[in-house]
């Protein structure tokens, strides 16, 4: 006998099987991005725990910054779960820099770093070799790069897997952002780049987005045009039980104040409970 028809023997009522057949794949972690707040960062810190929201995306620290963010998130019961990196690949010491930021991954208990790089003045191939070579040292340091879904190295998903063959490194994986494939993109979908890429996705972000390239308008989640359940069911198909990170950016010339900026995020995250497990 299935699930469905058990509940359904057993008397279940619409709603309970519902919650029963909604968000079959794997508990993920959910973290918020710091960022996502704007001007009231500092409210974040109580606000997400209150939405039960306990892990944080945010900056790498410094290393002489390290304890003090750690007595902040214990503060807060909070987890970094991933943290924000930054590098120039054109610059043949980012390794270097690189290393340092790994380092304080480690150190903050933290198994991803975010990065966006750039490579104005470098040759794809000279960046992708050196993030092969930063992926050798996250791997001492039991961390994995997650390259940001940002031109040109991550584009769409065409582009990202074209990156990850020629880094070509276990420890350089791919952050999925779903809105930005509509941001960077015309004529293609969150959810079929997903797809193309979904075997090197190591972190996830979900934003929203109103589907016209380089407009800047990032609503609350599930007020968008993006595909969250195609996305979800994408990932649920693959197993994947990594990070899940609400990004909200807003709309350019819209400023929110601290209230509506707390409603949005409380929204977000409500909203994606209906889609999957989440701890």
């Amino acid at each position: 006998m299935t699930r469905r028809r058990f509940l359904l023997a057993s008397g279940a009522t619409a709603l309970s099987l519902a919650a029963h057949t909604q968000g079959a794949g794997p508990a993920r972690p959910l973290a918020c991005r710091l960022s996502s707040y704007g001007a009231f960062e500092d409210a974040a810190w109580a606000h997400l725990p209150s939405l039960g929201v306990t892990h944080l995306f945010l900056n790498v620290p410094a290393p002489d910054e390290i304890e003090r963010v750690q007595a902040r998130l214990a503060e807060h019961a909070l987890t970094p779960l991933v943290l924000r990196g930054g590098g120039d690949l054109s610059d043949a010491s980012c390794v270097d820099a690189l290393a340092v930021q790994l380092a304080s991954c480690e150190k903050m208990g933290a198994r991803y770093l975010f990065l966006s790089p750039k490579h104005a003045t470098a040759p794809k191939g000279a960046a992708c070799e050196r993030l092969r070579a930063a992926g050798d040292i996250a791997k001492t340091h039991g961390v994995t790069i997650a390259l940001e879904t940002h031109p040109d190295l991550g584009t769409n998903g065409d582009v990202h897997l074209e990156t990850m063959m020629a880094i070509d490194h276990p420890n350089v994986r791919v952050n999925f952002d779903t809105g930005n494939i509509t941001y960077y993109n015309r004529d293609r979908n969150a959810v079929d780049e997903l797809k193309k890429i979904i075997g090197y996705v190591a972190t996830v972000e979900v934003k929203d987005h109103d589907g016209v390239p380089e407009s800047w308008t990032f609503p609350p989640l599930g007020k968008g045009i993006v595909d969250f359940k195609g996305v979800f069911a994408a990932l649920d198909a693959h197993g994947y039980a990594g990070p899940v990170t609400i990004e909200f950016e807003g709309t350019k010339g819209v400023a929110l104040d601290e209230a509506q900026t707390k409603r949005a995020i409380a929204e977000s995250a409500a909203y994606l409970r209906t889609l999957g497990t989440f701890t």
